[in-house]
């Protein structure tokens, strides 16, 4: 009876559960960008990082106010612009890739030909990839909808790179992005060329995340010299300005703690326990991008707060929730004496309890 309450109360949590694994401060005081992120590194963490539109959303209801500093900046190098997807979690290069997955690139493409950077990218009924200038004249999209049952809308209505991302965000999920996606839309009826969701820049975060989420003003982004410092504005979306102008600005504190020492899973759960908070659940994909940062810093794989019950045939977080969302290597089964861990690709794989590994803490 006892086991049987307790797998009704676990399978009850599979759903409207939220952890936020970080927390953003609307600072009303007004500094430059450097004194802001000297000011955010004192007291929290530092300038806000934002990795999808939940982040956003996040973001703007912390304050009266949208008008401030974030933890975007121009770092002005234009050879170490990498690619990037729109849509976030889409990575470029897949950590196993086959022909299928491969870039599409036209012959000599990209070039970045000319003065003005070519930082966007259409693709051409022939199914070719061409790097393109983001303001190039008004063009054709392909939208990409994450619920409902078609997946993909081909947009008419001419617009440029940023404002095809703007139209595909509010009306759908965001661009066509990824290599599942771009294969999947090669039915797709077109007769002309279309912004599909690959760009590049110089822009980074101060924390030193590599997240590619942007939210720019199309109607607003000054892509200047002098301009190298990201806001938000009174509508939500960022634009940039000179850094040493003063403004509000938006700090974030992180709860996440890697924990470099060797310990088995029960002495890591102890750990964090008397030390922080738990070690650290994963219920969604947001979630999973964050931590898996913190994966990377080691070259060991990491406990998870993640256990497998021989008993119930079923793994649990200790913060006693299912583990409904999943991102498990390709055919790791259960077993007796198993807890979980993520590796430096961000798959979860079994461990034997008693190997010592680093670990992540929630605070």
């Amino acid at each position: 009876m006892q086991w049987s309450l307790f797998v009704l109360i676990l399978m009850g949590q599979c759903s409207f559960f939220t952890c936020d694994l970080y927390e953003y401060h609307f600072i009303p005081e007004r500094k430059t960008w450097d004194e802001a992120q000297r000011y955010c590194r004192q007291k929290y963490t530092d300038l806000a990082t934002v990795s999808d539109m939940r982040d956003l959303k996040r973001l703007t209801n912390s304050s009266e106010t949208t008008v401030a500093w974030i933890g975007l900046r121009s770092i002005n190098e234009s050879d170490i612009k990498e690619w990037h997807w729109s849509l976030p979690g889409e990575k470029y290069y897949p950590t196993e890739c086959d022909p299928e997955c491969a870039p599409e690139w036209a012959p000599n493409q990209p070039n970045n030909r000319g003065d003005n950077p070519e930082n966007c990218v259409v693709i051409t009924s022939s199914e070719t990839w061409y790097d393109d200038h983001c303001s190039r004249t008004p063009t054709k999209c392909i939208c990409y909808n994450e619920t409902g049952p078609q997946k993909y809308f081909v947009i008419d209505e001419p617009k440029n790179w940023l404002q095809a991302q703007s139209y595909c965000r509010e009306n759908h999920t965001d661009l066509v992005s990824g290599f599942t996606q771009i294969k999947a839309i090669k039915d797709q009826d077109r007769s002309s060329i279309m912004w599909i969701g690959l760009f590049r820049e110089i822009w980074s975060w101060s924390d030193g995340k590599n997240f590619s989420f942007r939210h720019w003003d199309p109607d607003s982004f000054k892509d200047e010299a002098t301009k190298t410092c990201a806001m938000t504005t009174s509508n939500g979306k960022w634009s940039s300005d000179n850094c040493r102008d003063k403004k509000p600005f938006y700090c974030y504190d992180d709860k996440v703690i890697l924990i470099k020492e060797s310990k088995t899973w029960d002495e890591a759960l102890t750990y964090c326990r008397e030390n922080h908070r738990v070690l650290v659940s994963i219920t969604d994909r947001h979630q999973q991008r964050w931590v898996e940062k913190r994966a990377k810093m080691t070259d060991t794989p990491v406990w998870l707060g993640m256990r497998y019950t021989c008993t119930l045939d079923l793994w649990f977080w200790v913060s006693d929730r299912l583990v409904c969302y999943q991102n498990w290597a390709t055919d790791e089964m259960a077993d007796c004496g198993m807890a979980g861990v993520m590796k430096r690709d961000g798959k979860w794989y079994k461990k034997a309890d008693y190997e010592k590994l680093n670990f992540i803490c929630a605070k």
